[in-house]
């Protein structure tokens, strides 16, 4: 297993002017809470003496929105042009949910940028869509910076879409590990249950061990 990889005090410094909590720096380094904390805590600031965790918590969580916060009152996803005019930093949510906001409000159109592909999956309405960044800066939200590309473009104009031990699970014959969480090839009752209200589920295909090899029916 790979060993986190361990972060300097330049990113540490770097993640402070970005941030205004331990919790959200760890947010824009992408790694937790637990990892970052004992290197904050190891480096001191030269002109206090303080280690940056001390001079980075806040406890009381000033400066923070309210939306941040765990009161009851602070759940509330806050509006997405703000997010998108950098009035709001977007580490603080998921890609996904503001994904799902931007093709809500009519930001984003659910479709291939490039080819305009947008066909649903028959088991549970899914169209495979990838968010990019045109300028490469996953924090840029703004209008038209953000896009979303089907499988096939994303790997012809911007890079892989499966890693090898990806590729390896889907093709092979042995099982492999470390591959992404979204490589399942078995469906589940409900994606059963789906295929059989739209005539498209074959028992027969299901319980044949040799049904990923292609076959006359």
């Amino acid at each position: 297993m790979a060993r986190p990889k361990p972060i300097t005090k330049e990113q540490c410094l770097a993640a402070m002017k970005q941030t205004r909590s331990v919790l959200a720096a760890a947010r824009y380094l992408n790694c937790s809470y637990q990892h970052l904390k004992p290197y904050m805590q190891a480096y001191k600031d030269e002109e206090t003496g303080l280690s940056l965790f001390e001079l980075h918590k806040n406890q009381s969580g000033k400066g923070i929105p309210k939306f941040m916060s765990n009161s009851p009152f602070g759940k509330k996803m806050p509006s997405i042009e703000d997010v998108m005019n950098g009035k709001i930093d977007s580490n603080s949510f998921s890609p996904d949910k503001l994904k799902f906001k931007m093709v809500e409000a009519g930001y984003l159109v659910e479709e291939c940028y490039w080819c305009g592909f947008n066909e649903k999956r028959d088991i549970d309405g899914k169209i495979p869509l990838i968010m990019f960044f045109k300028d490469s800066n996953k924090n840029n939200y703004k209008d038209g910076n953000c896009q979303l590309s089907c499988y096939n473009c994303y790997f012809i104009k911007l890079g892989n879409v499966f890693t090898e031990k990806d590729l390896e699970s889907l093709e092979g014959h042995k099982t492999t590990y470390k591959t992404s969480d979204a490589v399942n090839l078995q469906l589940d009752d409900f994606q059963k249950e789906q295929l059989k209200k739209i005539g498209k589920f074959d028992p027969k295909v299901d319980d044949d061990p040799y049904s990923l090899v292609s076959r006359k029916k």
